[in-house]
């Protein structure tokens, strides 16, 4: 006698292997593909000859829950890793934020050799009457005008914590001796930096009305190699 449900399960082993088929397309990507192919896979090799139509119909329905739990899981994988992505990106934007940082503070602190745009002034003293406040004044003037990294003589370089000293008749910069003619090397903006050593009643015309004489050239390039002697605070504390 012939079995006229042999067609019907050829039926709907049809059915179940599209939706298989799109479990496995729907499911492998990212950390889930591994896991989710050896579970279709392992659905495919089953015999459902012996199985009743009922049961069918409850195992697709089953599958299509497992197809939205695991479409849930890689949306929310997904999620997860945008957001490890954000986080990374963030944090190398603030390592760099940081890094660049504390490169400015070292320049300005006089720890780290600095380049850039700027000028050179050279100061010739034929009659020694350039004190050690008339040098602090000029780089006043310097620093007023915008100057970032000032050095002079190339040995001695100008922070905030460096001292001038007239030590007989020679000047003391930061514990160095600085010989005649003082040459200071300022980096800043060229332009501001020139005008502020040329302005009338500013740096050439005191140097001259003590018998010296001061010339200025402007620079693309001005190279800063001398380091400030820093030292520790004795009584200065972080807040």
């Amino acid at each position: 006698m012939p079995d006229h449900g042999l067609p019907a399960r050829q039926g709907w082993r049809e059915l179940l292997r599209p939706r298989a088929s799109q479990i496995i397309v729907a499911v492998l990507i990212g950390a889930l593909a591994f896991a989710i192919t050896v579970q279709v896979s392992d659905d495919d090799s089953e015999d459902y000859s012996g199985v009743r139509g009922d049961e069918l119909v409850e195992l697709l329905k089953s599958l299509d829950v497992a197809n939205g739990r695991l479409a849930t899981q890689l949306d929310e994988l997904t999620v997860t890793r945008n957001g490890l992505l954000s986080s990374t990106q963030r944090s190398e934007r603030a390592e760099k934020q940081a890094k660049r940082r504390a490169e400015d503070l070292s320049i300005l602190a006089g720890t780290a050799g600095a380049t850039g745009p700027g000028i050179e002034v050279v100061i010739k003293d034929p009659d020694r009457q350039i004190d050690a406040p008339a040098l602090l004044d000029a780089i006043e003037e310097l620093r007023d005008a915008g100057a970032e990294a000032i050095a002079i003589n190339g040995v001695a370089r100008v922070v905030a914590q460096t001292y001038f000293l007239d030590d007989d008749g020679q000047i003391r910069v930061g514990g160095r001796e600085i010989k005649r003619p003082y040459r200071i090397e300022a980096i800043g903006a060229s332009q501001d930096l020139a005008e502020a050593v040329r302005i009338r009643g500013g740096l050439t015309d005191r140097v001259a009305n003590r018998g010296g004489t001061a010339t200025v050239v402007r620079k693309d390039k001005v190279t800063i190699t001398a380091l400030a002697d820093v030292k520790s605070p004795e009584y200065a504390r972080p807040k």
